[in-house]
C-alpha cells in the first residue's frame, strides 16, 4: 500500500475518483497548485498503479438491468487447470460484472446483472451451470440497493505511532 500521500495526492484522488473529467487546470485550483506539478502528482500516481484507470459508471437500470442477483458457486476440482478453464469462461459472460474466489463453502462468488427473471433464468440455465467443473450454483436477488459502489475510502495519513 502507498502510503507516502499527502493532503494534496488525497485531494486530487477523491476529486478524481468523484469525476474523472475534471480537467488538469480544475484540479490545480481545487488544491492550489500549478498545473504543470499537479500533472506531475497524477501522473506519478498512474504510473504506480494508484490510479489503476478512468470510466464513466453507468446505470444498469437505464441500460435495462432490472435485476442483479450474487451467485455463489461451488466447482468440483480445484486444480490450475480447471480453475483456468472455469476463469476464463466466467470472463467471456457479459452479464457477469464482478468476479472473486471467496473463502467458505463456496469457492466463487459472481454478481450478475439480467433485464428481468426470464433472462437471468436462461442465462443460469445456458451458461451458469455449464461452466467447467461446476458444482453447486445458489442466487440470491437483490431486492433494494442502499449503496453501490461508489469509490474507495482515502485512507487518512497513518500518525507516528499507530
Amino acid at each position: 500500500m502507498q502510503t507516502d500521500l499527502d493532503l494534496t495526492d488525497r485531494k486530487l484522488l477523491k476529486a478524481l475518483q468523484d469525476n474523472a473529467r475534471l480537467t488538469t487546470g480544475e484540479l490545480a485550483q481545487m488544491t492550489q497548485l500549478s498545473q504543470s506539478p499537479c500533472w506531475r502528482r497524477i501522473k506519478r500516481m498512474e504510473e504506480s498503479g494508484l490510479i489503476a484507470g478512468y470510466q464513466a459508471r453507468l446505470s444498469r437500470r437505464a441500460l435495462g438491468y432490472g435485476v442483479m442477483a450474487f451467485v455463489m458457486i461451488g466447482i468440483d476440482h480445484q486444480n490450475d487447470a480447471r480453475s483456468t478453464e472455469f476463469e476464463e469462461a466466467v470472463r467471456a459472460i457479459p452479464e457477469v460484472v464482478m468476479f472473486h474466489g471467496i473463502s467458505g463453502p463456496e469457492d466463487f462468488m459472481l454478481v450478475v446483472v439480467a433485464r428481468d427473471l426470464d433472462h437471468y433464468s436462461t442465462l443460469l440455465q445456458t451458461r451458469l451451470h455449464r461452466l467447467p467443473g461446476v458444482r453447486q450454483v445458489r442466487t440470491s436477488f437483490s431486492l433494494q440497493e442502499f449503496k453501490g459502489f461508489e469509490g474507495l475510502p482515502i485512507p487518512a495519513p497513518v500518525q507516528a505511532g499507530e
